[in-house]
């Protein structure tokens, strides 16, 4: 008889299984791959001068954590450098890209507990380059400030929003998390240092946030709650330039060093009389600062001048007015 067609089609019992999730991906074990690897591979990476005491300092630890899926490090102080290789024992292909990524956050000054999370699956990383977006030195560290926020609290709010670990590096922004999180922390990055403020993104996605915990609204558009920036142009008070007056004649040329050594004299005296005019010229300055200074230490022995106190002691009356004080109290008696 011949084969039925669609027989292999039928209903399998994990398909209408509640409990199985098809999408979860297992982890990669060393028993899915106990061959190894056929070839070598090997990434190296500089890290600057003042991450090598701490890059020492815990590089025993990071051979130790890669030592677990069988790759090796090794770092060479004298060039710069931390180099990962994979072995003939490694059983994991994807775990020398990781490896790489690990290095780089360490040359970048993630530390090491944040780096290692890189080897964990899920988690990712992304080196984002901020130092050619904007030219100017100035506007560069303002714009890289505002990300940072008071204190860090624009960075911690970004981190809690995108579920990302950020650490803002010189002219680079090392993110680590998850792939989504990684996306929206490098587009609010990026147009933060195009001058869009990160208040604008952080309030955005606090909504969708909230949006998201509300399963009636996981078909509809999220474009009405949202809140509609204007871009505003602000105009700067320019300052007004005073007009010249015109004339036709061209600014009289500056006269060159030569013409004002020989309107002074200096340009016809000899090395020797240059020599003794200097001379002359500096024991005058020393002079003169020498009675600036004596001046000042006589100001100390100067005494103060003192001040002069009132005295209180009333004054004696005269004979007369006791008279006239007593002949006004005898008429008020009599009175």
């Amino acid at each position: 008889e011949p084969p039925k067609k669609g027989k292999h089609k039928k209903d399998k019992p994990w398909d209408n299984d509640p409990t199985v999730d098809k999408w979860k991906i297992d982890e990669f074990k060393e028993t899915d791959n106990p061959h190894g690897l056929l070839e070598e591979s090997s990434f190296a990476t500089l890290f600057p001068q003042y991450r090598e005491a701490y890059i020492r300092e815990v590089w025993p630890l990071v051979q130790k954590e890669l030592s677990k899926f069988q790759v090796k490090a090794e770092l060479d102080l004298i060039e710069g450098s931390m180099t990962v290789r994979t072995t003939k024992k490694t059983w994991d292909p994807y775990i020398i890209l990781k490896a790489r990524d690990l290095i780089k956050l360490l040359a970048r000054s993630v530390p090491f507990q944040q780096a290692v999370r890189i080897l964990q699956d899920g988690v990712f990383c992304d080196i984002i380059k901020i130092g050619g977006i904007v030219r100017n030195k100035e506007r560069f560290v303002k714009r890289r400030a505002r990300l940072i926020g008071p204190s860090g609290t624009t960075l911690k709010a970004l981190e809690i929003l995108t579920e990302c670990y950020i650490l803002v590096q010189g002219n680079t922004v090392s993110v680590m998390g998850p792939i989504k999180g990684i996306k929206t922390a490098r587009k609010v990055i990026i147009e933060t240092m195009q001058n869009v403020h990160p208040v604008y993104n952080i309030k955005e996605l606090m909504i969708k946030k909230e949006l998201s915990k509300n399963p009636e609204l996981a078909t509809e558009d999220w474009s009405r709650f949202l809140p509609q920036f204007q871009k505003r142009n602000v105009k700067r008070k320019q300052q007004k330039k005073e007009k010249k007056e015109y004339t036709p004649f061209p600014p009289a040329p500056q006269p060159r060093k030569e013409d004002l050594l020989m309107e002074s004299g200096e340009y016809f005296l000899t090395k020797k009389e240059k020599k003794e005019k200097e001379e002359k010229k500096k024991v005058e300055e020393q002079i003169s600062k020498k009675r600036q200074r004596e001046k000042e230490r006589e100001k100390s022995y100067i005494p103060p001048e003192e001040k002069t106190h009132k005295s209180h002691v009333k004054e004696e009356p005269s004979i007369e007015e006791l008279k006239a004080k007593f002949l006004k109290k005898k008429q008020k008696r009599e009175e």
